[in-house]
């Protein structure tokens, strides 16, 4: 039986599954018993054929760049420059051809990926199993931590390393302006008047190894800070002068937790008091307080109207008696206040009007010869 090999091909004879050489381009006749094996050239030897047995032929050697690739170890083909595919490890024969082709070949010991190798392959699907990424925001810090120690801090961006038995760690702060509250706060004042404090603190995160690395749990090291310093200054005052004084609470405890916060990479940015809520039975007394002090300033009012009123009165008494126009003018006045209520008026008797009329809105002790 005849076959035919193309200038593509390179053709392996075997003789009783025994290798018994290698056959170039051309027509060849193949006897009873022996096997032809047609390999294309640019592609790998198939894992079915006897690679060490193959590569004892020195002719056939020299067609074949043999790749070898060790446990701790990941090769890249890339032909013409372009990325082809990964070889897991183990030992492989590629038949040569005329295109240009590299075995990129990284140590997989080493977390660390070479810079030399194209960041744009690390979408490709045929990598993701060997890779482990992180992803740091704009508004993070990042904190390496390989083999559980502290590497270095990592500023925002996409970080990506080989995965290898190394454990690598990628904790994060967030450097934004951030908002803690102290809430229900029972506290005792001087006068041990018992007040329940809704307190809030904004503050941002100075230094990222401090407040991760240095200190743990940052935020409730911060809340315990901002309850002692509430007490010390709400105990510091009477309940009075707590209420009258409660805006000065904020600046006071930025300033006293500035050293305390910087130990611990913190800035605090505003703080103050949201909310103070005061027992019922005080409430009350408050309250009760409150409404006598409106009450005694209401009287304080009256009082004062009705004496100007009754100053306003006799200073016109005294005009009316020095002036009798003034008097004969007033008594017009009443009269037309009068009249403005007053249906209709009957008058019986004589043609002296007015006379009548005077005699209805003037009593007799207040008239004018």
């Amino acid at each position: 039986m005849f076959e035919t090999i193309n200038d593509q091909t390179i053709g392996l004879l075997f003789k009783n599954d025994n290798y018994a050489g290698m056959l170039e381009p051309g027509r060849h006749f193949i006897w009873p018993g022996q096997t032809l094996e047609k390999c294309v050239r640019g592609t790998y030897l198939g894992h079915h054929l006897p690679l060490n047995v193959l590569l004892k032929d020195t002719k056939l050697k020299d067609n074949l760049r043999v790749i070898e690739v060790k446990d701790n170890e990941l090769a890249m083909h890339f032909k013409n420059g372009n990325f082809q595919h990964v070889l897991v490890p183990g030992k492989y024969g590629h038949w040569k051809d005329d295109e240009a082709r590299r075995i990129l070949i990284a140590d997989l010991n080493d977390y660390h990926i070479d810079n030399s190798i194209d960041r744009n392959l690390f979408t490709r699907t045929e990598l993701a199993p060997y890779l482990r990424s992180f992803n740091v925001e704009s508004w993070e810090k990042g904190l390496l931590f390989v083999d559980n120690k502290f590497e270095k801090v990592l500023e925002p961006g996409v970080y990506t390393f080989w995965k290898n038995p190394t454990p690598i760690q990628v904790l994060k702060a967030d450097t934004r302006q951030l908002q803690l509250e102290v809430s229900g706060q029972e506290i005792l004042t001087k006068d041990k008047a018992a007040l329940r404090v809704n307190f809030f603190c904004q503050y941002k995160i100075t230094d990222a190894i401090k407040a991760v690395v240095t200190v743990k749990e940052y935020e409730k090291q911060l809340y315990i800070l901002l309850q002692v310093a509430l007490r010390e200054y709400i105990g510091g005052f009477t309940l009075d002068e707590m209420l009258e004084k409660k805006e000065s609470v904020g600046p006071f405890i930025a300033e006293k937790l500035i050293e305390p916060c910087a130990e611990t990479g913190l800035q605090i940015i505003n703080s103050g008091i949201r909310d103070i809520i005061l027992p019922g039975e005080i409430r009350d007394i408050m309250n009760q307080v409150l409404v006598a002090e409106k009450k005694a300033q209401a009287n304080t009012i009256f009082r004062r109207e009705e004496t100007a009123s009754t100053r306003s009165l006799l200073n016109t008494a005294k005009l009316m008696e020095e002036n009798e126009l003034l008097f004969r003018l007033k008594e017009l006045e009443y009269i037309e206040r009068i009249s403005d209520k007053i249906s209709g008026i009957s008058i019986n008797g004589g043609t002296q009007i007015l006379e009548q009329l005077k005699q209805l809105f003037v009593p007799a002790g207040k008239k004018k010869d």
